[in-house]
């Protein structure tokens, strides 16, 4: 699934969300993937946290195959910024 794909599959439930804080997803050279003003975008901006994981992990990590704990434990996934923004990604992701 590409990052526009996936942006899709979340954005409504982003926008019917209480998340108000911003969070980017870093896939590297496949580009990013932010939340931020209850809008999913693809376009680069500064957010309160950063994830860096690849596009394929990423799309894992929306269809529930792939536990975030267990992503950071086996190196997969990176958080930099505020770690408790990412704690709050549970009920945005499920597509």
């Amino acid at each position: 699934m590409t990052l526009a794909e996936i942006a899709d599959k979340i954005r409504g439930n982003v926008a019917a969300s209480s998340f108000t804080d911003s969070l980017k997803f870093d896939c590297g050279d496949d580009g990013v993937l932010v939340i931020a003003d209850k809008q999913v975008s693809l376009e680069d901006q500064p957010t309160d946290c950063t994830l860096k994981l690849s596009a394929k992990n990423l799309d894992k990590l929306v269809a529930g195959k792939l536990n975030p704990m267990t992503a950071v434990v086996m190196g997969k996934l990176k958080v930099s910024g505020d770690p408790g923004v990412a704690m709050k990604l549970a009920g945005l992701l499920k597509g």
